[in-house]
């Protein structure tokens, strides 16, 4: 090798071994032989191993070993594969290989040999060149080395291939891994991406590790790097669990998290905004805060519009509509004014078509004076005897009753009270009827509730038929009737007027047969229809609370058709048809357009007069009460604070006024009705009746507590106290007046109120008397010598110091002597001394006046 050192040597693989030639014994070079014997050739064989496991294969046997390697030619070590093939072997097989390599070299050490990693490129590329040429020779059998290393070359393709898909799936579930770490918690991501692809220059590295394929290499990111810088300290817990749950977010993070977002949405807000304009909803009245809350406007906008408009007012504070619209406006609304009696019903505003009338009973109306025979007149008619029922034998209530008579005809009556205090329940009766019976007796004519009944027939623009009674009387005079009611515009037939007129005996049924003539014949001008198939509307004639039954009112159906279970709104309270009853008392399913039947089922007593519709549902029902109870409490309130200041100034102008508290209970609405109205007809600028508590029903423990609160009295109407409040009434010493007649119950109030009155004084003069001398006398004090001018002095009387005719001085006589006796009386023309009590300013020529104060007690009338 000293002299051919610089030559190159050629290394070929044959036979499974790597064999170094061109190098003879005495180091001259010389071309490789093919032949066995290990010292015909200077060469070195190196065993390759080809086992998939890591390890080095074991030494082969000295058999293998003695056979001489085979030389091979330059065009057979052209042929050699590509060193690219053996890119496909393990880490384990290249390692061994470059070591055999190297140990090739240290036994043959040339200067000029190049590295055998750098050789083998440069004979690749002639060997590649020179394919095609030597692919137009004829073909020549492979050898067996060649054979071998085609074997070997396709199974590491078949290797490498199956090593590509397993490092792609791999790569594939690492990518899918790591997208859903970064999902569930974000972080920056600094790691290099391992590079699969085996054409790239970090795969061809000689010295890069390769996995092993049936070990892959655990792949390391910087999870768990982050995981302990995010960590901070260790706790406990997580050196018991193992320290594998990670840290949650720190609330500094959270916090700038939050002002972030703030910070972005005050960006947004800092924005241009197109203003919403609304459409607002104003009520009669409506709070600041409400009507913000309805534009979306802040309050203090508010407030600065009505500032602005000179009204200091707070959010909790009520406006009017009117404000509330020019606030609207001002703020680039659009008001929509409403009204909360929207939300009731009124019966005039649905009108029924022509098409649907159907003829209905006429509702007749009987009004008159007192004890004229009203109630008799329809208890001839149907048979009955209400008025017997009645208490005084006057009527006292409303009732209505429905008559078929023997014509065939229906008719449908209503009795009203002929008193003077139920005024009420007269107008009440005019307003609901088609036809008013004016009837007048007589034997009596003409009377006061007479012509009140003229007036509430025009009032109401009813046509009236006059009925005199009692013409069975010897002492009956129809003519002078039909004469006085010429006074009053009534001018009936006989006097070619248009008003019938019938002379009638209820006792002895006379004419009766003629009134219900003339009543059809009316009917008949007036055409009476009303549409049946409809939601039910009527009149209250009557309520009142019975005991098991609960609050009952007396009904007239105007139009519609009620049923039992409809739902209904009379006045300010609800309820549900629970049960119907005709006059007689039968029970009825069913009230037709001019029937009158009591009607069971309402929450509370209604007042007599209310309206009752009929309602889809009980929402719709609690809705219109409501409404039409808040009315009534703001009625109230306002009548209560204008009483308060008359009262007040009433008491300023008297000196004080009086009052009378007391607690009313009666049977019926009607009668409560009308002792309120004859209660504040008695009432003067020095005393009054204050009600206390009104209603109807029997007494209870708790009107016996208001009374016993106000120390008043309780004034009971054909009712009477449970035995509960009378219990109570007797402990706390409260009088129940119990009465059954309506004046009487009027004159007694009449005289409590009396009782009240401040007793008027008056003063009767009695004499004069004339100061002649005025003595000082000791201890005694200035004693006046008078001589008597007029009339008579007496002891204790009243006098009056005049002084040129001008009064200095009022009070009484503290002693009258005659010489020196004390007297009762000085007659005139007699000298007697007087002294005054509590006054001693006396002159010579004044003059004193006597009198005497009478007090007579006041009565109402």
């Amino acid at each position: 090798m000293d002299k051919q050192g610089d030559k190159k040597k050629t290394l070929s693989l044959g036979s499974g071994k790597l064999t170094l030639g061109g190098v003879s014994n005495d180091g001259a070079a010389t071309p490789p032989v093919r032949g066995s014997g290990r010292a015909s050739a200077r060469s070195v064989q190196v065993e390759v191993v080809r086992k998939r496991q890591p390890g080095v294969r074991p030494a082969p046997s000295r058999k293998a070993a003695a056979e001489p390697a085979p030389v091979e030619t330059p065009e057979v070590a052209e042929a050699a594969p590509p060193p690219a093939a053996t890119d496909n072997l393990t880490e384990t097989e290249r390692a061994a290989r470059n070591r055999a390599l190297q140990e090739g070299l240290k036994k043959k050490p040339e200067p000029s040999a190049t590295p055998v990693s750098e050789a083998a490129p440069a004979t690749a590329e002639p060997e590649v060149a020179a394919e095609p040429e030597a692919a137009a020779e004829p073909e020549v059998q492979k050898t067996p080395a060649e054979l071998r290393r085609q074997r070997e070359l396709d199974e590491l393709n078949a290797i490498n291939k199956l090593e590509e898909d397993r490092r792609a799936e791999n790569t594939k579930r690492h990518a899918a891994e790591q997208a859903r770490r970064e999902a569930s918690a974000p972080r920056e991501d600094a790691s290099t991406p391992f590079n699969n692809d085996p054409a790239s220059p970090s795969s061809r590295a000689p010295n890069r590790r390769r996995e092993v394929p049936d070990q892959p290499k655990k792949q390391t990111t910087r999870r768990g790097t982050e995981d302990q810088r995010r960590r901070g300290k260790i706790t406990i817990t997580e050196a018991l669990d193992g320290g594998d749950s990670m840290r949650q977010r720190s609330l500094a993070s959270v916090r700038r998290a939050r002002e972030r977002e703030k910070a972005r949405m005050r960006s947004a807000d800092a924005s241009p905004k197109v203003k919403q304009v609304r459409d607002v909803t104003i009520p009669d009245a409506i709070t600041v805060q409400e009507l913000s809350n309805r534009m979306a406007e802040r309050a203090a906008d508010v407030i600065k519009e009505l500032m602005k408009l000179g009204i200091m007012a707070t959010v909790t504070q009520t406006i009017d509509a009117e404000t509330a619209e020019l606030i609207v406006t001002e703020l680039g609304h659009k008001p929509n004014r409403v009204s909360e009696a929207d939300v009731d019903i009124i019966s005039s505003d649905d009108a029924d078509d022509a098409s649907s009338l159907k003829p209905r009973p006429p509702v007749v109306t009987v009004m008159g004076h007192v004890d004229h025979g009203k109630t008799s007149i329809l208890d001839a008619i149907r048979a009955a005897d209400v008025a017997a029922g009645e208490s005084g034998g006057i009527t006292q209530h409303i009732g209505a009753y429905q008559v078929n008579s023997e014509a065939g005809n229906t008719i449908t009556f209503i009795d009203t009270p002929g008193h003077e205090a139920f005024t009420e329940m007269r107008m009440r009766g005019a307003n609901i009827t088609d036809i008013v019976i004016l009837v007048v007796a007589a034997d009596d004519g003409v009377m006061q509730q007479t012509i009140e009944a003229i007036n509430h027939a025009r009032a109401a623009d009813c046509p009236v038929i006059i009925a005199v009674n009692k013409c069975d009387k010897p002492e009956a005079d129809p003519q002078r009737v039909r004469n006085e009611l010429l006074s009053h515009e009534i001018v009936t037939e006989d006097f070619g007027g248009d008003v019938l007129c019938v002379d009638v005996s209820a006792h002895t049924k006379m004419g009766l047969d003629k009134l219900e003539e003339a009543v059809m014949l009316q009917a008949e001008l007036l055409e009476l229809k009303a549409n049946p198939d409809r939601s039910a509307e009527g009149a209250v004639i009557e309520a009142k609370v019975e005991r098991g039954r609960g609050s009952v009112a007396s009904l007239l159906v105007t139009r519609g058709t009620l049923n039992v279970g409809d739902i209904f709104v009379v006045g300010a309270e609800t309820g549900r048809v629970r049960a119907m009853y005709d006059d007689h008392g039968k029970q009825v399913k069913t009230a037709t357009p001019g029937d009158a039947v009591e009607v069971l089922g309402l929450n509370g007593t209604p007042m007599a007069g209310d309206l009752l519709t009929v309602v889809d549902s009980d929402a719709r029902a609690r809705e219109v009460s409501e409404y039409r109870q808040r009315v009534l409490r703001e009625k109230d309130a306002a009548s209560g604070a204008r009483g308060s200041v008359e009262q007040m100034l009433s008491a300023i102008a008297a000196g004080e006024a009086e009052e009378l508290p007391v607690v009313i209970k009666t049977d019926v609405h009607g009668s409560l009705e009308a002792i309120r109205v004859a209660i504040d007809k008695l009432a003067t600028d020095q005393v009054k009746v204050r009600i206390l508590s009104a209603g109807v029903g029997a007494i209870s423990e708790s009107d016996i507590s208001l009374a016993a609160a106000s120390q008043g009295m309780i004034i009971a109407f054909n009712v009477r106290a449970n035995p509960q409040a009378r219990d109570q009434a007797r402990r706390d010493g409260i009088e129940i007046r119990y009465h059954s007649i309506i004046y009487e119950l009027i004159d007694e109030i009449k005289a409590a109120m009396s009782g009240l009155l401040s007793p008027e004084t008056k003063e009767s003069f009695i004499g004069y008397a004339e100061i002649l001398e005025v003595f000082n006398i000791t201890k005694v004090g200035k004693i006046a010598g008078c001589k008597v001018t007029e009339g008579t002095i007496k002891r204790g009387c009243s006098v009056r110091l005049l002084r040129d005719n001008v009064v200095i001085h009022e009070g009484s006589l503290k002693t009258l002597k005659r010489f020196k006796d004390e007297v009762k009386d000085v007659i005139e023309g007699q000298e007697c001394g007087m002294a005054f009590e509590n006054y001693h300013d006396l002159m010579a020529g004044d003059v004193i006046e006597c009198f005497e104060v009478q007090e007579i007690a006041r009565t109402l009338d």
